[in-house]
């Protein structure tokens, strides 16, 4: 089967993304902004149990203009 070539012409920019920690337990990642009550959401459903252990997940140092194919929705980055 062969696909049709897409030119990429109607892009969406996509918004940076803030601040993303990752729980040491389930690996949940979310936006700091996110954790509300300091403890994992997961953890707390599935077992009951507040867990505020959390690792920082490494953003890009440098700016990345993210966008995605409104056609195809192949992400394309521009730096």
């Amino acid at each position: 089967m062969r696909m049709k070539a897409c030119n990429h012409t109607t892009l969406e920019l996509l918004p940076v993304r803030k601040q993303t920690l990752r729980c040491r337990h389930c690996h949940l990642t979310l936006s700091a902004t996110d954790l509300q009550d300091g403890f994992c959401p997961e953890c707390f459903d599935v077992s009951g149990t507040k867990r505020y252990d959390f690792d920082e997940v490494n953003m890009e140092q440098e700016p990345v203009a993210r966008y995605r194919c409104e056609k195809c929705g192949v992400i394309v980055e521009s730096r």
